[in-house]
């Protein structure tokens, strides 16, 4: 009687006995030996674990990025070359790029182990057992060892273990918004569906993971593991390729141009020098490709990846755990946030937002609080009340005005969903009072009475009339109406629901977080789009889509039957008109992501759920929630909330946005004083080939020393008040955009111009080329201090406050205390191959390298009129 997988059977179209039929079991369950044969047959009722890589490969993936490639080579150059000339200074080079190659992959990879073992902390315990019958008899087992064809016993607070087909229940309610997006908990009975209901809409079916907020019930298992709605998600995760950041591109991009010019450089020096110069080949080709290692900025890799690691602690200490570095700045690049709903824009739990009571008095409202706290089945627990959302809003709000009585139930009608009321008999004050609450329009009819004014009147068309109203407009906020009655009862006989005294109506939402509505407001100043993605309603959604902002009318709404029927092609046409998707599924939402990217938008997702994990997946990045999100959708994000608050996606914006700002400038810094460095040493090679302008031991103090430290102060710069008044950066295709690549170029020039003109000063009027060299030496490296205050800002470096960043000034005083000691005492300077200059030829140094602050004041004030006179 062993049972085979059963994959896409529609059970939900079945009858119980179909399904008992199907799955070969029986209500009384299996026996312990036919269990056995299945989980031996079928396997583990898991969805797997997600293979975690080991600590070696985890390391050997930090040297995949272009720069650490090219880095390497360089590296294993400078060893042949130092081998070959015997040489200490290329012997030192090389060592000191596997330095600083092996330092970015350690960061890299203990930033990732960091961010590992965060989420471990943050798991949550899961309902290990479930209760099953076997032949007949109640029995606990691990829900993974529930095979198909179990009898599993749901009761409130259950999680519901597997797929189940319902065979009994009374009153169930599951709460299904980690798979659905649902709201509100979901009600359960046993009948047959018609083919093709959607998921949500399927009421005989509990699905794996679900918890059961009310009543109980009696299911057969139908699938297991991978095989259930939550297994079939899964394993759309591993089908989905996750995109690479606009970092990573940026990066990839500019490491294959930099490759590019190095090799140029590289094969220009070789020519010139076999052809002009008459030297050998092999000296020749040795020659080329010591500056063009030199061309090559070493530190920069190193220097993102500090940046980044320091915008990630920086953002742990504002509730968002980074799983890998480059995800940071992806925030700041992004121009369109897709927001679940439930549990990330709304609280996931549901409030009392309005009331109406005809003609209220005190009496009414106090009968009205009453219903309220008895008509209910929550129970109070250890730090809040535990049950159905609804009941517990009720509850909070019937304690919170004042009702604190308790009275004995002496009798009660549960919940039914064809009557869809509920009441309960109580003890209260000597008399028998029974209460009842329930849809408006069954309540209504039941209802004959009336507290009108503090009286028990006749119910008049006129009231019921203006009942119905208020009704309408509740349901219009998309409110949940309840209606409450009650009427006194002379013996238990009478307990009935008939004669009804009506008291009055409540409409509950799942309320939208405090902070959010701000939080939209300033992401549209900032030019980001908010895209509401929901399994609720359309109503619900569009409802609470208006009243945090995100729209302004109801054509901004689709809901997933309308995005069937429009083609993959026809919606990225589309997508632009659209802010809410209401009723969608797991695929939707994957289909909208795609829709997105391909109209060029870089996708943040945000998501709880694991309805939720393959459109995270799938985004440019993901931002999972810490707190109530599930296991499967924080394993796929790339950001975590710990505080499961959307006013963090700000904050992270804004960090983004500081970050890639801050690296954009530190490759502007670096490429510009390496371009500086070698036409420098190139052009002066030419006009003075017989002499060595700058030793290898000089270019690289001037590589590592000078380059490292103040590129690693710009990237720890603070944002510009202006960071979030601004669009996304993201229009540019690669981190150097046609600004930045007009800033490179002119200010490399401007440095080698002045550089030359330094050494061409040295030799004429000091004639002397080690005097020169030094002054050329040194003004290199002061260009390159003075410069990084240039690129803090594209406007005057009189805009940014001089003193905001300490470390940028600790730099700058330290490195020119260190080049006044290399350049006035012998014993350093015999250490780099320079001489000791004089008072005059410092002075001559430090004022021709300060002029590459007015220079740069001269060109941003004419770029920033220019774009002016175009703007207008």
């Amino acid at each position: 009687m062993s049972q085979t997988k059963l994959v896409n059977t529609e059970f939900y179209t079945l009858s119980p006995s179909e399904v008992l039929d199907k799955t070969n079991g029986t209500k009384s369950g299996l026996s312990e030996s036919e269990r056995v044969l299945r989980l031996k047959t079928n396997g583990e009722n898991t969805l797997g674990q997600e293979k975690k890589t080991n600590y070696f490969l985890k390391f050997i993936s930090q040297f995949k990025d272009v720069m650490v490639i090219i880095l390497l080579v360089a590296a294993f150059v400078s060893l042949g070359l130092s081998i070959h000339n015997k040489s200490q200074g290329e012997m030192i080079d090389s060592l000191v790029i596997f330095l600083i190659v092996l330092i970015n992959a350690t960061i890299g990879f203990l930033q990732e182990v960091k961010a590992e073992n965060a989420l471990e902390n943050l798991k949550k315990m899961s309902q290990p057992y479930a209760t099953i019958l076997e032949n007949g008899t109640p029995k606990k087992v691990k829900t993974s060892q529930i095979v198909v064809g179990d009898i599993v016993l749901l009761e409130t607070g259950d999680i519901v273990p597997a797929d189940l087909y319902l065979l009994e229940s009374a009153s169930l309610k599951c709460d299904e918004s980690a798979l659905t997006g649902e709201s509100e908990p979901a009600q359960k009975e046993v009948c047959v569906c018609k083919k093709n209901t959607p998921l949500a809409e399927r009421k005989n079916i509990c699905y794996t993971s679900s918890s059961v907020v009310y009543g109980h019930a009696k299911g057969v298992v139908v699938s297991t593991g991978k095989d259930t709605e939550m297994g079939k998600i899964a394993s759309m995760i591993t089908k989905t390729k996750k995109e690479s950041t606009p970092l990573q591109k940026s990066l990839t991009k500019l490491g294959e141009i930099i490759t590019f010019v190095v090799l140029s450089v590289a094969i220009i020096i070789f020519l010139i020098d076999v052809i002009f110069a008459h030297h050998s080949y092999v000296e020749s080709f040795l020659t080329a490709i010591a500056i063009a290692v030199a061309a090559i900025p070493e530190s920069m890799p190193a220097v993102v990846t500090i940046i980044l690691s320091i915008g990630v602690t920086r953002l742990a200490k504002k509730g968002a755990i980074v799983k890998k570095l480059h995800a940071v700045e992806t925030l700041g690049s992004c121009s369109v946030i897709c927001s679940d709903k439930t549990g990330t824009i709304t609280q996931n739990k549901m409030k009392v937002e309005k009331t109406f009571i005809p003609c209220t008095s005190p009496l009414s409202q106090k009968k009205m609080l009453s219903c309220m706290k008895l008509c209910n089945d929550a129970k109070k627990g250890e730090n809040s009340f535990i049950g159905d959302p609804t009941e517990i809003a009720l509850l909070n709000f019937a304690v919170k005005n004042g009702q604190t009585e308790n009275f004995d139930r002496i009798n009660e009608l549960p919940f039914d969903s064809k009557r869809k009321m509920m009441s309960v008999l109580v003890y209260q004050n000597g008399s028998k009072i029974q209460y009842t609450k329930g849809g408006v329009d069954e309540v209504l009819s039941l209802s004959t009475k009336v507290l009108y004014k503090g009286k028990v009147v006749p119910l008049s068309q006129d009231i019921k009339e203006e009942i119905l109203s208020q009704n309408s407009l509740m349901a219009k906020d998309a409110l949940r109406v309840l209606a409450f009655a009650y009427k006194e009862v002379d013996s238990d006989k009478d307990f009935a629901e008939e004669g009804l005294v009506f008291i009055g109506l409540a409409g509950m939402i799942d309320p939208p977080r405090k902070e959010v509505e701000e939080s939209i407001k300033v992401c549209k100043r900032a030019g980001l789009s908010v895209v509401m993605i929901t399994g609720d309603h359309k109503a619900t959604a569009t409802a609470v889509a208006k009243r945090i902002g995100i729209i302004t009318k109801d054509e901004q709404v689709i809901n997933g039957e309308e995005l069937d029927k429009i083609s993959d092609k026809e919606l990225a046409k589309v997508i632009s008109k659209y802010r809410v998707f209401a009723r969608v599924s797991p695929e939707h939402k994957v289909k909208i992501v795609k829709a997105l990217q391909s109209e060029g938008k870089i996708v943040a997702m945000t998501g709880d759920g694991v309805n939720d994990a393959p459109s995270l997946k799938k985004a440019n990045i993901g931002i999972g929630m810490g707190q109530n999100g599930t296991e499967v959708a924080k394993s796929v994000s790339d950001i975590i909330l710990t505080d499961d608050n959307f006013s963090t996606i700000v904050v992270a914006v804004e960090e983004g946005r500081n970050i890639f700002s801050n690296i954009q400038k530190t490759i502007q810094f670096l490429l510009s004083c390496n371009i500086a460095e070698v036409i420098t040493i190139f052009l002066l090679t030419l006009l003075f080939p017989q002499r060595i302008i700058l030793s290898a031991v000089q270019i690289l103090f001037i590589n590592l020393v000078t380059d490292t430290f103040p590129a690693i102060a710009l990237g720890v710069d603070k944002s510009g008040k202006d960071a979030m008044k601004k669009p996304p950066n993201h229009n540019s295709k690669y981190i150097i955009d046609g600004k930045t690549s007009t800033n490179i170029i002119y200010q490399g020039l401007a440095q080698t111009l002045i550089s030359i003109l330094v050494y061409i000063i040295g030799i004429n009027l000091f004639s002397s080329y080690v005097v020169a060299s030094t002054m050329t030496f040194m003004s290199i490296n002061m260009l390159q201090l003075f410069h990084m205050f240039n690129v803090r800002s594209q406007n005057s470096i009189f805009t940014k406050n001089p003193f905001d960043n300490r470390l940028l000034n600790f730099a700058f005083f330290v490195e020119m205390t260190v080049l006044f000691m290399f350049g006035s005492l012998p014993a350093l300077s015999s250490l780099v191959g320079g001489a000791t200059l004089s008072l005059s030829q410092w002075l001559i140094t430090i004022a021709l390298s300060f002029m590459i602050i007015p220079i740069c004041e001269v060109a941003k004030f004419c770029q920033n009129k220019k774009e002016t006179i175009k703007l207008n």
